[in-house]
């Protein structure tokens, strides 16, 4: 249950006003969907927890000047959607649902649990060129490990909360703690990858990137910021270069300012 729904800003109207709206059932919710573009060269774009997807105005509005039709949603209890709570299987039924109306995306661009979201979808069939990742959460269990690491639970109070995540979350789920992962299959998504991380992020801690990185190889890269923290990110100029540069051109290892590592 998100803790508020945080309201659109002025400088996202004018790239959200020209949008074409739509919805979609999920569960008990309509979930509200974004489109702009001529429909060809589709751009999946996903956001995080207690977010919405104008925050992306930035990068959609560049990215609809280049040619491209972004694709974008508020999740339940988020944005203009209704309902008062959402989680990881519900942002799973939402992007393969996008897939299949849509089809194959050229790119994925996502933020936090939106990036894990995205990976999970991969295994369910989402296909797409590329993914940039912005401060991504590595995996489900890491949001509830840093929960009880914020609360000082102790281990048996811990475990007692996972056993009733599996039990009344995802009772038709297995294995949840492997599957509800970026790290899950791995060794098959071939494409590139565009990593995204500031140091001073307090939300996911930055170590979390690098192991991010390894997983996928030499198709990977870094990028990390300083003083963005984990939300503030998304709308920083240097990133929403980097992110746009990337989805529509590729552009090597250009950093514009910014620390790049591959992976080794």
């Amino acid at each position: 249950m998100p803790k508020g729904r945080s309201r659109p800003r002025p400088d996202e109207a004018p790239v959200f006003d020209t949008a074409r709206r739509g919805e979609i059932q999920v569960d008990d919710a309509a979930v509200v969907t974004y489109e702009w573009g001529d429909g060809k060269r589709k751009v999946l774009v996903v956001h995080g927890w207690e977010s919405r997807a104008s925050r992306f105005a930035k990068i959609i509005g560049e990215l609809v000047e280049l040619g491209y039709s972004p694709v974008s949603f508020d999740a339940p209890g988020h944005g203009d959607s209704t309902g008062r709570t959402t989680n990881i299987a519900e942002y799973l039924k939402i992007l393969t649902r996008l897939h299949r109306e849509h089809g194959d995306f050229e790119a994925v661009v996502a933020h936090s649990l939106g990036v894990t979201a995205t990976f999970l979808s991969m295994q369910h069939g989402l296909r797409t060129g590329r993914i940039a990742a912005i401060s991504p959460v590595p995996e489900f269990a890491y949001l509830v490990d840093k929960f009880c690491e914020q609360l000082g639970l102790r281990d048996k109070l811990k475990d007692e909360l996972r056993g009733r995540i599996e039990r009344e979350m995802f009772p038709d789920e297995e294995d949840i703690w492997h599957r509800f992962s970026v790290f899950a299959g791995a060794e098959e998504v071939s494409v590139p990858i565009l990593v995204i991380h500031d140091d001073d992020d307090d939300m996911v801690d930055p170590p979390h990137a690098r192991r991010v990185l390894a997983a996928f190889g030499d198709h990977a890269r870094l990028v990390t910021t300083q003083r963005l923290g984990h939300r503030r990110i998304i709308g920083a100029p240097q990133v929403v270069r980097e992110v746009v540069d990337f989805v529509s051109v590729d552009a090597g290892r250009q950093a514009h300012g910014l620390e790049t590592e591959a992976a080794k």
